[in-house]
């Protein structure tokens, strides 16, 4: 099982969860994070730091986001890994608790 970045970090990008990971797993799209799932090793330390409550054991993804743990796995390939925690967007909390955001991720 690996760890899976959800709909919630899309324009929130928080970064709290990069400076916990002891093995750098995640992976920095413009608005978004992702995990590589082939590197993370399901320590589950992210979980909690996440302010935006973004990050799901694979197994406990909400249907509705199901398709992120596909995504996650997509993205990973393409951008490059983020090792330390970064300032959030000015807007991120504007972001925070909006729905449906899957449209506004930049590729």
């Amino acid at each position: 099982m690996t760890y899976v970045v959800g709909e919630n970090c899309i324009k929130c990008k928080y970064t709290d969860c990069v400076d916990v990971c002891p093995v750098d797993c995640f992976r920095e799209g413009e608005n978004f994070l992702v995990i590589e799932p082939e590197e993370c090793i399901d320590c589950s330390l992210c979980v909690s730091e996440c302010p935006a409550n973004a990050i799901y054991a694979e197994d406990d993804v909400p249907a509705d986001q199901r398709h992120f743990i596909a995504l996650n796995a997509e993205l990973a390939k393409s951008w490059q890994a983020i090792i330390a925690k970064k300032n959030a967007p000015a807007d991120a909390d504007e972001w925070l608790n909006v729905k449906d955001k899957l449209h506004l991720l930049k590729r």
